[in-house]
């Protein structure tokens, strides 16, 4: 599925406009970001409640799809700037990351 697709079926709010024909190959949930960029593969849609720039450095580095925020996480102004210019998909829910990664797993 599409980052577009993902949007639709989980019922996600849409934050940043980013490469959303991108294909979400995986996902990956956590908050640590020295560990999301250890571990995360390439194609993840990352499920986190960090909206800051550190986190959109993150996952240009990681080469993640999408990050989805949990449990309505604001993103803050820099850290939209920065998603807009590398054109990483934000996306924004109020569920948890427990309930995102499940609805996740069972669409891709």
């Amino acid at each position: 599925m599409t980052v577009s697709e993902i949007a639709q079926t989980l019922g996600l709010e849409i934050l940043v406009r980013g490469k959303d024909d991108r294909k979400v190959t995986g996902g990956y949930s956590g908050d640590l970001l020295s560990w999301v960029m250890g571990r995360a593969h390439e194609g993840d849609a990352w499920i986190t409640v960090m909206g800051n720039i550190n986190a959109i450095a993150v996952a240009v580095l990681a080469d993640i799809s999408c990050i989805i925020l949990a449990e309505d996480s604001q993103l803050d102004q820099d850290a939209k700037a920065r998603a807009e210019t590398e054109q990483i998909p934000v996306l924004g829910s109020c569920k948890t990351a427990y309930n995102l990664s499940v609805e996740l797993e069972r669409s891709i």
